[in-house]
């Protein structure tokens, strides 16, 4: 969720997507960011080889170094066995280095606090929009020179990568993306007797369907906008860009906001409609990432907006098949619009405070399992464990590898082999269109929409316009007049 590009038909090619920014959206759950692939309840198992990656260096440091790295949260047992499985590998290959977990997952809140105490790890998990701010500070390391001798480098995603190349010079390392999109379940419109909307959709056809399909006094909403947390503003932020608006301008060294406009006001006018006209939103609509989420994957909401993967799991796991839930692209402001929703990815960072013996044992870690044949048996073995289990595998929408590749050819041609692997429609991924969020104060600016939304959701009648003048007001004011752009 944080801080343009056309997709083709095939999933995670680079022809998806038109316009390449300097920064964008990440991940988000409890209000910290903007809910990713990655968010808690949306992380796939990222299947792990089973011997050593040709992509890790050559030759280990030479010096004994201790990393703290990124380690998933203890409820992610199936995780926590394969980054446990990585460590005993990676060890293996490079005795030098002691290999410590820290499972402390990133938030913008604690960064700060866990810099100046010098007890952030030795690289951790962020997302797009933060690139701008955690160079800014001082808290990534400049990893250029450990990059431009990475032999993979030219075979990495460029429009993922590139949110955290700034100024020439590389300060992350990208993990997976996604462009926003809006699950349907399918089985409930069915149910209702609703017609599946054409992929090629509009305001009016998700308005239309979600009040259809809604049914208050049962508890049933049409869609699940978010409500609470920053994710509130994250997800109405698709609609100003499907309007044509964007979050701010950014001229003559100053920053300025540029979402209190004709554009902005038509998508929190939109917002109005969904609950006032429509009556289609939850009743209890302050819902957080994860409540939006979990209420579409039980069957409490029709449609919800994200990154694809996390609300597939859910709701799979919960008993749906892949039947029953579609992935759609953002709907166009008016027909023969844009699809946009927003670009956004998970990316690993190095602590700059770490010696340079640790910041090369760090990036040999975080790369050590991309590009290995090995990884290609050892997904589909985890593809075949899940299908023993009755389970559904979802592969992220889009990968760290270019998807035209040698590579990605090989790892589509493994998840074609199985039926229990969920397959995004290429009609739908040819209409998705990704736009990266703001590159300054993207956080502040999501928490001053969360609190116009809620007043919309709260209040009949609001003046959209007037509320969206106050919160360009502020966030000037607060954040972007001490902003100087070099």
């Amino acid at each position: 969720m944080q801080k343009k590009q056309k997709w083709s038909a095939m999933l995670l090619s680079l022809a998806m997507v038109s316009v390449v920014a300097a920064a964008c959206g990440g991940n988000n759950n409890n209000g910290a960011a903007s809910p990713s692939a990655s968010s808690p309840a949306s992380e796939s198992p990222s299947p792990s080889p089973s011997e050593s990656s040709p992509a890790a260096s050559s030759e280990a440091p030479a010096e004994k170094v201790t990393i703290k790295i990124y380690y998933p949260t203890a409820d992610k047992t199936e995780l926590r066995a394969l980054e446990d499985d990585k460590i005993k590998r990676f060890t293996e290959k490079y005795p030098n280095v002691t290999v410590v977990p820290d499972d402390w997952q990133y938030n913008v809140n604690e960064i700060g606090i866990k810099m100046a105490a010098n007890e952030a790890p030795t690289f951790f998990n962020t997302f797009a929009t933060e690139a701008k701010m955690l160079v800014e500070k001082g808290w990534a390391a400049d990893i250029t020179e450990l990059w431009n001798n990475y032999e993979y480098k030219d075979q990495i995603n460029p429009v993922l990568q590139s949110q955290f190349n700034l100024d020439g010079k590389v300060y992350g390392v990208t993990q997976k993306g996604y462009v926003t999109t809006t699950m349907v379940n399918k089985k409930m419109l069915d149910e209702k007797g609703v017609a599946l909307p054409s992929y090629d959709w509009t305001w009016e056809d998700m308005l239309n369907t979600a009040k259809a399909v809604a049914d208050p006094k049962k508890g049933i909403a049409g869609i699940a906008p978010m409500g609470k947390g920053n994710e509130a503003g994250w997800n109405w932020t698709n609609f100003l860009f499907e309007a044509g608006g964007d979050i701010q301008t950014i001229a003559d060294g100053k920053v300025t906001s540029a979402f209190n406009s004709e554009a902005g006001v038509k998508a929190l006018d939109f917002y109005k409609r969904l609950r006032w006209e429509a009556n289609a939103i939850p009743q209890d609509w302050a819902l957080d990432w994860g409540a939006a989420t979990g209420a579409f994957a039980q069957g409490r909401a029709a449609m919800v907006i994200a990154g694809a993967e996390g609300p597939l799991q859910q709701a799979l796991q919960a008993g749906y098949t892949p039947d029953d839930l579609k992935v759609y692209p953002m709907p166009a402001a008016e027909a023969g619009g844009k699809h946009t929703g927003v670009l956004g990815g998970d990316y690993l960072v190095i602590n700059p405070n770490a010696s340079p013996g640790e910041q090369k044992a760090a990036f040999d870690y975080i790369t050590f399992d991309y590009f290995s044949d090995s990884y290609l048996v050892s997904l589909e073995k985890n593809i075949q464990d899940f299908q023993a289990e009755g389970k559904y595998f979802v592969p992220a929408h889009l990968d760290y590898y270019k998807a035209d590749s040698e590579y990605g050819k090989k790892v589509q041609a493994i998840l074609a082999k199985y039926d229990n692997v969920y397959k995004y429609d290429d009609a739908s991924n040819a209409l998705l269109d990704g736009k990266p969020e703001a590159q300054y104060s993207t956080q502040d600016f999501y928490g001053t929409m969360t609190t116009l939304i809620q007043e919309a959701f709260t209040k009949k009648g609001t003046d959209s316009a007037k509320q969206l003048d106050i919160g360009a007001k502020s966030m000037q004011e607060k954040f972007y007049d001490a902003i100087k752009v070099q």
